[in-house]
């Protein structure tokens, strides 16, 4: 069981230490690398596994609502946590909702489930993408744009997607290949910019940071587990949950939170704890839900 869990999780984190350590030496800058993922590969990736990976007869309702009950679930029973460590909720609350389904889920989804299991992955992270850039959004800024749903490539790939698949459009096959291999890119790419920006978050607020490095997998489990308790889901795609809500905060959350100005340097010790202790958080988890 301990060479199964190794299995999955070090190539995963190989690449996130690869991208920190090459970062470390090269003092790299990811913002047009990052442009490209969230413009072209990530994209290309959502849109071949929505069009062409996902059976019409997928049922994926049930996994869509259990990934909603995770996110908004950790939310409600956080709230309380928020006051007693001194965070804003607006500051606190989405480091707990809105974790890693991208640059850990993903990878770490194909290795222990196989890529017949990644299109499930994918709806957990597409349900992640979509409240984040709203309710997320909402609770920093006041407000939303509902222009994002237009100009953001991730929604309109994922829109595309959807649409294809349930009309069984499909891409002319000489087509096939280029996007697949665009698509390809996108999580080493992922996992190689979770390492660079692991290399500029402090750890100034780190006992701060351990708490709600602790709570964001303890309260996504929670959430998991009672979203198991009455949805019925395939014992895999169950499994599949349960490690979706223990994934740590995304590192996204100390990026909109300097934006929006909402207790940056406590969020970032969040951030940066929870993607360490998920050394161990990750695995612990993973030995419980694989065969």
């Amino acid at each position: 069981m301990i060479f199964r869990v190794l299995e999955i999780t070090l190539p995963v984190f190989a690449i996130v230490l690869t991208g920190y350590l090459y970062a470390r030496l090269r003092n790299l800058e990811m913002e047009e690398p990052n442009r490209l993922n969230f413009e072209i590969f990530i994209p290309a990736l959502l849109f071949f596994v929505l069009s062409e990976k996902i059976p019409q007869d997928f049922e994926f309702g049930g996994l869509a609502l259990g990934g909603t009950i995770v996110v908004l679930g950790s939310g409600l029973l956080l709230l309380p946590a928020s006051g007693l460590l001194g965070f804003r909720p607006t500051a606190f609350l989405p480091s707990m909702m809105f974790n890693n389904s991208g640059n850990l889920g993903l990878p770490l989804a194909v290795f222990a489930f196989g890529e017949e299991l990644f299109p499930a992955a994918v709806v957990l992270f597409v349900v992640m993408v979509c409240f984040q850039h709203t309710l997320g959004t909402l609770m920093l800024e006041g407000k939303i744009n509902l222009q994002v749903f237009v100009k953001n490539p991730i929604f309109v790939a994922t829109g595309l997607g959807i649409l294809a698949n349930q009309l069984d459009w499909h891409l002319p096959v000489i087509t096939v290949p280029a996007i697949e291999m665009l698509g390809q890119v996108a999580i080493p790419l992922m996992l190689i910019a979770l390492g660079v920006r692991l290399t500029s978050i402090r750890f100034d607020h780190w006992k701060m940071g351990v708490w709600g490095a602790l709570l964001c997998p303890l309260s996504g489990i929670a959430c998991a587990l009672l979203a198991i308790s009455f949805i019925d889901l395939p014992k895999e795609q169950a499994g599949l949950l349960i490690l979706f809500g223990a994934l740590p905060p995304a590192v996204m959350n100390a990026i909109m939170a300097e934006r929006y100005n909402r207790e940056p340097e406590l969020v970032a010790s969040v951030v940066a704890v929870g993607n360490l202790l998920s050394l161990f958080v990750i695995p612990v988890t993973l030995m419980f839900i694989i065969d």
